[in-house]
């Protein structure tokens, strides 16, 4: 058993590029060892600004021995046959063929004995080949070369065991990933002015002084010298490294780190050996909002915020340099010093952009929201809000304590923000900025925090607005978004989403269900569909009436709001088929469907529920069947007259009694009640099924008993659509 161990260096690779690269260039080289033959006990890779590592252990030093068997004609097939199967199997006459018995009798069988090639002649052609098929979000040639790469490469090492394997990646070589010996044993393949080399050396960071190469005889000896000069090759040693100096800089200062993984992670990758300094700013920039001062320092620097012990933004900061030796402090004293003069910049310019936006009311600016296009097919920003605020006064009447003075307010200004200086430069700022703006400006808080909030909730892991005023413009915005791009047939398919319109519907469902709201959608769904018409330009309105009337919209934007609840609960435990069966009742107030959900599921994990889906699903095959041989429905009625045994008629009074009973259950919502109410009938149902033959030979009677049997479906089906529930 062997290692084998390969090193892609090149100049920098983007931080968002080196994770997925790495997962690839394991995944392709694997399946390709698997492909071959070549088992291998594990396999790991790696990624740093300025590499690409692969290792792999256990492999074998040669490829295992196998045997390609063909089957032939039979035994004295015809002569054409024969032919066609030497001729196929590469063989000169039958004297080079077996004969095998078989179910069938004799036949021919071709035996190609096929030995084994050692890995070291297999893996230069697999691993160019995975070179090749790593793809990137971007790519480049360099200089003359046609060979494609994120960045130009410096150096490929490649060493198996102690054996050297060199890869080639030549222009004239695409596509033909030959064994070793076809391969110009060069330390270099030149064709472009940056030739790659291939060597079995490699160096450290590139600050490092001197600048030296070493030779690893192995992944050990690699990742240790790799240490020694200065890289730390895992990018999870390197953010624990980061973590680790930012948390006891900020101790050693009296602050608190504040945590940003989402930084980390990228930070931990813009650096191969992370040096954790700390910097300062001027106190007067602390009159800026916060979120400004954090945004510049993570957006445009890259640097991590520290806050005081009492939570508010110190004006000290965390830079990762990328530091390779210890010079006695100068050096990093000079880092620091240029950050804090390139952040001094940074901050003024965006203390300026405050001070400037805050001369002009946020009411002023929603005029310009008329030169701005929120899509071609759906008007401006200016129509889009006249249609929010007509939608989130009409949600006031579903929504308790919200008044719709402060609505109107919110909805009409809560765009305005797009059009500020703060926001064009920062845009992950939007809805925040409102809220200081809004809040300059003299509007009430509660307006504000709605501006600020009804982008809300963005994601699963998003705080989801509760205030009324803010629950008001958040359901009015993503509404508007959904009925707009279904009005215009822009829906989701497959993968592609390009407006979140998912994300969308999700926010829906956690502002109602949250929020315990009883909206009846299908009727906010017409409302906001009646927006358009009323809201939008002519030349808008024709194409949206083109595409299909209010009631196939909301009807088949509530069947995607069911497939987004059936998602957003899967992680509750809640099954999608009782989702589905529920929301098949027309149910649009998503808190009772969740109530109906809740009770069904209890029911059904009753020995009673189990039973009667069992007796539902046997009464529904029934009447299917029987309706088909017939040629109609099975419907109406059945007549009391012509019960003739005892479990007829006590199964007809328990379902006349059940229906009175659950209806009064289900006008109070009490789903559970309505659930026991459906468990009475499981005695009379099972005697019913156990003593009583639904297909008789009176016609009459067997009709009778089939419409008995529709009436179980139909009784059973005012909770839920039980023919929908699995099991």
């Amino acid at each position: 058993m062997a290692e084998l161990l390969l090193e892609l260096r090149s100049e920098e690779i983007p931080a968002r590029m080196q994770a997925r690269a790495a997962e690839d260039l394991q995944r392709l080289v694997t399946e390709k060892l698997k492909a071959a033959k070549l088992e291998f006990a594990a396999a790991a890779a790696y990624a740093t600004p300025r590499r690409l590592a692969l290792v792999v252990k256990g492999l074998p030093r040669r490829q295992p021995d196998t045997v390609e068997e063909r089957k032939g004609p039979k035994v004295g097939a015809p002569q054409q046959a024969i032919d066609g199967f030497l001729k196929a199997a590469g063989l000169k006459d039958l004297a080079e063929a077996e004969v095998r018995d078989t179910d069938k009798g004799k036949v021919y069988m071709a035996v190609r004995k096929i030995a084994g090639r050692d890995t070291s002649e297999v893996l230069p052609g697999i691993l160019e080949g995975a070179i090749r098929d790593l793809s990137w979000p971007k790519s480049m040639r360099w200089s003359d070369g046609t060979f494609k790469w994120v960045r130009p490469l410096h150096n490929v090492m490649c060493k198996f065991g102690s054996k050297s394997l060199h890869i080639n990646l030549s222009p004239t070589s695409i596509g033909k990933a030959g064994p070793l010996n076809l391969i110009p044993p060069l330390s270099t393949i030149r064709g472009t002015d940056a030739p790659i080399g291939f060597k079995d050396a490699t160096i450290g960071n590139i600050l490092a002084a001197p600048q030296q190469e070493f030779w690893p005889e192995d992944f050990a000896e690699y990742r240790k010298l790799l240490e020694a000069n200065y890289v730390m090759l895992d990018p999870e040693k390197r953010k624990r490294a980061i973590l680790e100096q930012a948390e006891a800089l900020a101790a050693e200062a009296g602050l608190r780190f504040r945590h940003d993984p989402g930084l980390l992670d990228e930070v931990s990758r813009l650096v191969e050996w992370p040096v954790v300094l700390l910097g300062a700013f001027d106190e007067a920039f602390l009159a800026i909002p916060p979120e400004i001062l954090v945004t510049s320092m993570r957006s445009h620097q890259k640097y991590f915020a520290l806050e005081q012990p009492d939570g508010g933004l110190a004006n000290r900061f965390l830079v990762v340099a990328n530091v390779p030796a210890p010079d006695g402090g100068e050096r990093r004293a000079n880092i620091v010093t240029g950050n804090e003069r390139v952040l001094r910049a940074r901050l003024a310019d965006a203390k300026f952009f405050w001070d400037q936006d805050r001369k002009t009311p946020l009411s002023q600016r929603v005029p310009q929201l008329k030169d701005i296009v929120f899509h071609a097919k759906l008007g401006t920003l200016d129509q889009r809000i006249d249609r929010m605020e007509a939608l989130a006064v009409a949600l006031c009447q579903w929504i308790p304590e919200a008044d719709r003075d402060q609505v109107r307010a919110a909805a009409r200004l809560a765009k305005a923000d797009l059009v500020t200086g703060v926001v064009g430069e920062f845009p992950e700022l939007q809805g925040i900025m409102g809220r200081y703006y809004a809040l300059a400006d003299g509007e009430p808080a509660a307006v504000a925090d709605a501006i600020a909030e009804h982008y809300a909730p963005r994601g699963p892991d998003d705080r989801c607005p509760s205030a009324p005023v803010s629950v008001a413009a958040a359901l009015a915005e993503k509404l508007d978004t959904l009925v707009g791009f279904w009005a215009i047939d822009e829906k989701p398919t497959g993968s592609k989403d390009p407006f979140a319109l998912r994300r969308a519907a999700l926010g829906v469902i956690r502002l109602i269900v949250e929020n315990r709201l009883r909206l009846p959608m299908l009727q906010v769904l017409d409302i906001a569909k009646l927006n358009f018409v009323d809201l939008v330009a002519d030349s808008i309105v024709a194409d949206l009436e083109g595409r299909g009337g209010r009631e196939e919209i909301r009807f088949d934007l509530l069947a995607f709001f069911a497939d987004r609840m059936k998602v957003a609960l899967r992680e509750k435990g809640v099954r999608h088929d009782l989702i589905a069966a529920c929301f098949a009742l027309g149910e649009d107030d998503l808190v009772r469907l969740l109530a109906r959900v809740e009770a069904l599921s209890a029911f059904l994990k009753s020995e009673d529920g189990a039973n009667l889906l069992t007796a539902y699903k046997r009464a529904a095959n029934i009447v299917r069947i029987e309706g088909k041989k017939d040629g109609k429905d099975i419907e109406g009625a059945p007549d009391r007259q012509l019960f003739v045994q005892h479990e007829e008629q006590a199964l007809w009074m328990a379902l006349d009694a059940t229906v009175a009973l659950m209806k009064t259950k289900l006008e109070h919502e009490d789903f559970k009640g309505a659930m026991c109410a459906l468990a009475a009938l499981r005695t009379p149902v099972d005697e019913f099924f156990d003593r009583i033959l639904v297909n008789a030979e009176d016609k009459k009677l067997r009709a009778n008993r089939l419409r008995l049997l529709q009436a179980i479906r139909g009784t059973m089906d005012r909770v839920a659509k039980f023919e929908l529930v699995e099991g």
